[in-house]
């Protein structure tokens, strides 16, 4: 009797998919209890030539929406489609009783764009070729549950003998945000580099007192902080 396991490592392998997506399936329902996972798809094609110049693929299960991809044409890009897809999405998603959506997007392609539309990162996974970053968002779907956020906005001002110390040390503060349901939605600099405005937002007060107590965020008493709460904001 011979034993052991061999291990087979290949670039495509659609029997081992099929049979994967098979049993995570069945090990995710028995967990779960939620037996309708759903795929979605979302096609936008040109009237006059058939041609498909965007479109977005996702699922929704036990009440959860997620966006996989999302592509526009190049010649249909700032026209709105993107935004229309996305909320057909999300629509469908309402209709099949889902209470959030989530998705994600590289920081090259359009983190902007879902912010816009409501959605609220909550986590980041770095690593990705070219320095860049894999940012998830959520959003829920019930207008009634998505709270005004709270904002404010924070004027900074740096030692003119640390400003590159005083700015790393910021940097890694910032990156605190997400943790407790944060964004940098704004941030501004002064030509010397020793002054900033950052307008932060928070999905609630709670929310920032959390990240004002967070045991990681460490104040540097060189740099000068001012502090307002901001009920409006015009571009």
């Amino acid at each position: 009797m011979t034993g052991g396991v061999d291990l087979t490592v290949s670039a495509e392998d659609e029997e081992l998919d099929e049979l994967l997506d098979r049993e995570l399936t069945a090990f995710n329902t028995a967990a779960t209890g939620a037996d309708d996972h759903t795929d979605v798809y979302v096609r936008a094609t040109d009237g006059t030539t058939g041609e498909v110049v965007g479109g977005l693929t996702g699922w929704t299960w036990g009440g959860l929406g997620a966006v996989d991809m999302l592509w526009v044409r190049e010649d249909q890009r700032g026209t709105g489609l993107g935004t229309r897809l996305m909320r057909a999405a999300e629509d469908e998603a309402r209709r099949r009783g889902c209470a959030r959506m989530t998705v994600s997007s590289y920081t090259f392609q359009a983190p902007a764009f879902y912010r816009r539309l409501g959605y609220v990162e909550t986590g980041r996974v770095r690593g990705v070729p070219g320095g860049h970053v894999d940012v998830y968002f959520e959003k829920p779907l019930d207008p009634s549950a998505a709270a005004p956020p709270f904002q404010v906005a924070v004027v900074l001002d740096y030692p003119a003998d640390a400003v590159e110390d005083a700015l790393a040390h910021e940097e890694r503060t910032l990156e605190l945000l997400p943790r407790h349901g944060g964004r940098l939605e704004r941030r501004l600099r002064t030509p010397d580099g020793r002054s900033e405005v950052h307008l932060l937002a928070f999905p609630s007060e709670d929310a920032y007192r959390a990240f004002l107590a967070d045991p990681d965020r460490a104040p540097d008493g060189r740099v000068t902080a001012r502090v307002l709460e901001v009920g409006e904001v015009y571009d």
